[in-house]
């Protein structure tokens, strides 16, 4: 066991390594970036293996890396559920019912999509929501890299978010998706040798994983469910089983592969329909794997670490404890890796969704729409503009929320369910209309916000309901919708048809 603190000289080789290389990868790919497309969609060039790992790399970041680890070491197993029922079944549903469509519409977001499914209001609603939750979600990500850093280094909090700030500022303003895609590429080789590590030296410290199990077990009876997959519907944890079932299973997992735009871009990108679903499909192997790098180290912090103040210092207290001069580098490489790439997604959706859906609207409204070079041009400065705004709220999310996994599932909770809603309806229903589509979505919306109010939220078994919101909100926007196209006229009858319409506005980029 190390004994150690911080890096040794051997570590910030490894790390000054790993980070001139993600620089200069990202900025090789960033000189190919030439159009909007490019900037977008990675000029619709990705094949399936690039479009697999760097869903993965999106998925995995701070999110199961620190959040997942604090996660399992405050509640147990059943947070692994995020990453097995919670992602394999919908990457599958994603890859053969929507992923067709998206690819064939050659849209560049999902609100496009559902703006040409139902109206522009839909596409300008849905399009605001998710650029401010995908804001929000570079601030989480930046805080959950501050918190790695000063777990291991004793940086302060604020410099590593700027310092984080700045490395990926760099590429992705410049490079684009092109640039995340293949940064992620490399990134997500780094996250699986660094979670290799760990839970290989976690395992072998704890004597086991049957050793493992009993000294959990022993801890006492706070830890009786650790061991579980699925909690009591009445747990006061944010993991019940009908939760799980309901919220996540059906409505979470499907609506996050399915309509998160930070997700999709990534097989929008693809340069054919089959290497769209293909990609999909090959990060749903991927993901299986996952809670067993991340949820195990949790698990063992139980034994090794029990008196953790705050959970999300699981990893870095890991790392300090188990890990000698090299490997700690490598590990810390490897997870700073995970950090760095939700962050560019992130960022790169959200300037997609702002001035695809939202400026570049406007401007064409005014009868002046953007040129290419101009959209170009407009979208890197919004780039750095979101990450800067980002940085700045960065430190309020400790202030805010216990665990930066409640952090990420209540933001994703506020807009998930209504939009699967209106997405399965768009698709398997033609008799969806616009006004149904509309109503559906802003009254799901509406009611999230209600049951998140500190009065409802009580009413709820969980102390966290945030599944229960999302199956609730999923429920009634999928009946307004229903109810509103039933009262209302129907859409011209060829709507669909055109939309649905095999490359239509896209054509497969020859190899």
């Amino acid at each position: 066991m190390s004994n150690e603190t911080g890096l040794a000289g051997i570590d910030y080789v490894i790390v000054a390594t790993y980070l001139i290389g993600i620089l200069a990868v990202g900025m090789y790919f960033a000189r190919r970036v030439k159009t909007s497309t490019d900037f977008f969609l990675a000029g619709r060039k990705l094949p399936f293996w690039a479009v697999g790992m760097s869903i993965v790399a999106t998925d995995i970041g701070a999110t199961d890396f620190i959040a997942v680890a604090g996660g399992t070491y405050r509640y147990g197993l059943a947070q692994a559920n995020f990453d097995w029922i919670g992602s394999m079944p919908a990457l599958v549903i994603a890859a053969f019912l929507f992923v067709p469509f998206y690819w064939r519409s050659g849209v560049l977001t999902v609100p496009e999509f559902l703006g040409r499914r139902y109206n522009a209001a839909v596409q300008l609603f849905l399009a605001v929501c998710w650029g401010l939750i995908t804001v929000g979600l570079v601030a989480i990500t930046l805080h959950a890299t501050a918190v790695l850093l000063r777990g291991v280094l004793g940086w302060n909090h604020l410099v590593s978010i700027w310092i984080t700030t700045i490395i990926v500022g760099v590429y992705t303003v410049t490079g684009g998706l092109t640039a995340v895609v293949m940064t992620d590429v490399f990134q997500l080789v780094i996250m699986f040798i660094g979670g290799a590590l760990l839970v290989t030296h976690a395992l072998s410290e704890v004597g086991g994983f049957a050793s493992m199990q009993e000294q959990i077990i022993a801890s006492g009876p706070e830890y009786a469910n650790h061991l579980t997959l699925y909690l009591p519907h009445e747990t006061t944890t944010p993991f019940p089983w009908t939760g799980v079932l309901l919220g996540l299973g059906i409505v979470l997992s499907t609506s996050y592969y399915t309509g998160n735009q930070n997700i999709v871009q990534r097989s929008l990108g693809a340069k054919s329909e089959w290497d769209a679903k293909a990609g999909v499909l090959f990060a749903g192997a991927l993901k299986f794997f996952i809670p067993l790098l991340v949820a195990i180290p949790g698990l063992a912090a139980i034994v090794l670490l029990p008196d953790l103040e705050h959970a999300d210092d699981t990893i870095p207290a890991l790392i300090q404890l188990l890990l000698p001069p090299g490997l700690k580098g490598l590990m810390f490489a490897g997870f700073l890796a995970a950090m760095m790439s939700s962050v560019d997604s992130s960022l790169t959706s959200a300037t997609t969704l702002w001035t695809q859906d939202v400026f570049a609207k406007i401007r064409k409204w005014r009868g002046n729409p953007f040129t290419d070079d101009e959209k170009l041009r407009f979208s890197r400065y919004l780039t750095g503009l979101l990450l800067a705004a980002a940085a700045l709220v960065a430190p309020e999310v400790e202030r805010q929320f216990t665990n930066i996994y409640t952090a990420f599932q209540t933001m994703f909770a506020l807009v998930q369910g209504p939009t699967l809603a209106i997405l399965l309806l768009g698709v398997l229903w033609h008799r969806a209309n616009q006004w149904g589509g509309l109503i559906g979505l802003i009254s799901g919306v509406g009611l999230c916000l209600f049951l998140s109010t500190d009065t409802m939220s009580a009413s709820f078994p969980s102390a966290e309901p945030f599944l229960f919101i999302s199956w609730w909100s999923f429920i009634f926007a999928l009946a307004v919708t229903v109810t509103v196209s039933l009262l209302t006229d129907p859409d011209p009858p060829n709507k669909f048809d055109e939309l649905m319409k095999p490359e239509k506005t896209s054509k497969p980029v020859k190899k």
